[in-house]
């Protein structure tokens, strides 16, 4: 199916929501008709257009990669003037894989026929609401997005679920899409897992891509927990284990793993803005390792076996007891 579907061009969906305030852009590479959702706000900043150029048509087509892209962009009847705009920015970029921008306010062009979709758009926690308020307009919304999935969109799309609470949020697009496998998908801590291993490429004076097997269990959210036990670094030709090679315990299980944790709050106060190019980035590595596979594997599965220590299984029973909970209100709503 993969090598067939990259002999055509990709069908990209961009869901632009004006009344999230996420700034980043979500791209992906698949072939024929894909689904790339951006949230951002109503004046749709710079970063968003820098976004889209970068990551969607430049990082996800890459030389290395040819992968001709058909954008769709989706965004409700006000804005569609805005999208006009952007339209025109892209066409001016003269981007050699573009073939096709089409700014739409209609559902049925959005999704259909798409090979992957980038869902970004989601409420955000306004101050004084409950967690459960929260869940609830979210529910309204990837069930409303999984069912135009299941109406329009190929069998074999490829899903990727930004909005937060993402993990939550990916379940009930999942539920409402009966049709298309529940392998299909995904939800985005690949920031998170990019946050870890910058982290400890830093502490080891090596570059990220130096570091492998990091491990980001359970939820997208302060309670994840980022996991080096398995970890590996490349020091001067030699894999060695993350432990060895940062050669300091006390920080691996503390400032390291709250930095991770925390890391989105941080860039928030520091720029006053939600992650946007990091955010980016994290998207389209993981629609890139889940369309074409990673070096070692074409296609993702479970990896069973691995040795579990107390200090992580604490850690993974704390945010898998979170996500439990997450998951019974959100199902609570959706059968209502």
């Amino acid at each position: 199916m993969l090598q067939g579907a990259r002999l055509h061009e990709m069908k990209v969906f961009e869901w632009l929501l004006t009344y999230h305030p996420y700034t980043s852009l979500l791209s992906c590479q698949m072939s024929v008709p894909w689904i790339l959702p951006l949230s951002c706000n109503s004046d749709l900043c710079g970063c968003c257009f820098s976004h889209i150029v970068l990551f969607t048509a430049d990082t996800l087509c890459s030389p290395s990669c040819p992968q001709p892209i058909i954008l769709i962009l989706l965004d409700i009847p006000p804005m569609l003037p805005v999208l006009d705009g952007v339209v025109m920015e892209l066409q001016d970029c003269a981007l050699p894989l573009l073939r096709e921008v089409i700014p739409t306010d209609k559902v049925e062009v959005g999704f259909k026929d798409l090979d992957a979709a980038i869902l970004v758009g989601s409420m955000p926690r306004k101050e004084g609401m409950e967690r459960k308020d929260l869940l609830k307009a979210n529910v309204a919304i990837f069930k409303t997005q999984g069912a135009a999935l299941d109406k329009y969109a190929k069998k074999t799309v490829k899903v990727l679920v930004v909005g937060n609470p993402a993990n939550t949020n990916c379940l009930i697009a999942s539920k409402s899409a009966p049709s298309i496998p529940k392998e299909n998908f995904s939800c985005l801590t690949r920031l998170d897992h990019n946050r870890a291993c910058s982290q400890v490429a830093m502490r080891c004076s090596v570059s990220a891509d130096n570091v492998k097997n990091v491990i980001i269990w359970g939820n997208h959210s302060s309670t994840q927990y980022p996991d080096v036990h398995h970890a590996k670094v490349n020091l001067h030709g030699s894999e060695v284990a993350a432990y060895e090679a940062v050669k300091d315990d006390n920080w691996l299980r503390g400032d390291f793993i709250s930095t991770v944790q925390q890391r989105g709050a941080a860039v928030i106060k520091a720029r006053k803005l939600s992650s946007a190019m990091s955010a980016a980035k994290a998207i389209c590595d993981h629609m890139r390792d889940i369309w074409f596979g990673t070096k070692e594997n074409k296609t993702w599965k479970i990896v069973d076996g691995l040795p579990i220590n107390d200090f992580s299984r604490a850690k993974m029973d704390a945010t898998a007891s979170e996500l439990v909970e997450e998951r019974d209100t959100a199902l609570d709503f959706l059968s209502q």
